[in-house]
């Protein structure tokens, strides 16, 4: 099915009307009228306030989670505080790397742990990164093809079973050796028993292909964000497993990502484009109507390249399996949820640490607190929150239950990587 429906084309000049009131309307108030003086006064104090690049590229991945980039640029929000954002769509994760660390682009709709892994260079070259903020929570998901459910591996127990009764090659793919989905995967995986470095193979797949690599047989199953595990299901040739909100409930995922040599020399356009990107995940949270308007932008050709009913159902929550199974699940995927998916918990980056410290991709403990303090920009967020009127967590540390009931909280990083059974070598 076509993306470009006539309620698509319908919507996107909506959408494209909107944008030009809205920077009719904003543009002449520029920036710092929308900061509260406090704020000004201390961080604009060393000169001028107006962003020292007024057009920024970021890059991003043909995925449901990328919309609050998308957004922010389509209804004009970026206009509102002085900047251009030019949308980039890029080919895969290691693209995104590439072109962050040599300047390419200036931000990145990016995962977590890519960001983590450049920063200690375990995933490419070295180089001094920033998490800006948080992006979105959940909305991920684990696919098996239809090849292991027709013989019962439909979730993590009968995929164990299948495994180790029906012994060859089991092929799972993820997106990126330090990232999200490759984090989520291997930790199922390894909640089952299965080791995902000696027990199967594991490939790294483009978001974007991993339908049509299942499709023609290149693998058992896969960890991606959405639409393509509802597009496999869609097309008959897979079903899901888990969702990633199963292993850890509003989980972070991707996040607004910069090199921190970007951030010292142009602190004013980082602010600027992370204010149009929480208004924009501001938005797109703000009602059921305009999660559907931002599925119709965002299926177009330049963006996801998918119909609309592929990404218009799990934004709102409303899941099935592939099996006959559907569910309503309110942990679904979230792009600001009063502020709380974008604040950029210390405790969250080290959780990722820990897990390149398990799966063998870090020799050994990083001292991980300082890492994170190092990575999160959580003071940078604070003023623009703050000058946003968006609340903040008291605590830069926050406690979760994962899907094993191991509890994930920050006190003791060394000592929750060590604790799993299921590890490298």
């Amino acid at each position: 099915m076509s993306p470009q429906t006539p309620a698509t084309t319908d919507t996107t000049e909506k959408i494209d009307s909107r944008r030009r009131t809205l920077i009719a309307a904003g543009s002449g108030a520029g920036l710092m009228a929308m900061i509260d003086p406090r704020v000004k006064a201390g961080a604009w104090a060393a000169g001028s306030d107006a962003p020292e690049k007024k057009e920024v590229k970021i890059g991003f991945i043909p995925l449901t989670d990328c919309a609050s980039i998308v957004m922010a640029s389509v209804l004009g929000f970026d206009k509102k505080y002085g900047v251009t954002i030019v949308p980039s769509k890029e080919a895969s994760w290691a693209s995104v790397r590439d072109k962050l660390v040599n300047g390419d682009i200036d931000f990145a709709h990016v995962l977590y742990g890519l960001i983590y892994g450049v920063q200690l260079g375990v995933s490419g070259p070295k180089k001094d990164m920033a998490v800006l903020m948080g992006l979105n929570h959940n909305g991920q998901a684990i696919t098996l093809s239809r090849k292991l459910s027709d013989k019962g591996a439909v979730d993590g127990a009968s995929l164990k079973k299948l495994m180790d009764s029906d012994k060859r090659e089991y092929t799972f793919a993820q997106t990126f050796p330090t990232g999200t989905h490759a984090m989520w995967l291997y930790y199922w995986l390894g909640t089952y028993g299965i080791n995902p470095l000696t027990d199967a193979k594991t490939i790294t797949v483009p978001p974007p292909q991993m339908v049509a690599n299942m499709r023609i047989g290149n693998m058992d199953g896969f960890c991606v964000g959405e639409p393509w595990n509802q597009r496999a299901i869609m097309d008959n040739i897979g079903i899901t497993a888990n969702t990633t909100q199963d292993i850890w409930k509003d989980h972070p995922e991707k996040v607004l990502g910069c090199t921190a040599e970007f951030v010292k020399q142009n602190p004013n356009t980082t602010r600027a484009v992370m204010m149009a990107v929480l208004e924009a995940s501001r938005w797109i949270d703000a009602s059921l109507n305009n999660r559907l308007k931002m599925a119709e932008a965002i299926a177009a050709p330049g963006y996801v390249n998918t119909s609309v009913d592929a990404i218009n159902q799990r934004i709102l929550g409303r899941y099935v399996n592939g099996l006959g199974k559907s569910w309503d699940d309110p942990n679904y995927m979230k792009f600001f949820n009063d502020g709380y998916v974008n604040f950029p918990f210390l405790s969250d980056g080290m959780w990722f640490l820990t897990q390149h410290k398990r799966w063998g991709l870090l020799k050994a403990h990083p001292d991980y607190l300082a890492v994170a303090k190092a990575v999160n920009q959580i003071d940078l967020y604070k003023q623009v929150a703050s000058a946003m009127n968006i609340a903040v967590p008291k605590d830069a540390m926050r406690s979760v239950k994962m899907i094993d009931g191991a509890v994930w909280d920050g006190k003791d990083p060394a000592k929750y990587a060590d604790s799993f059974k299921v590890k490298a070598a």
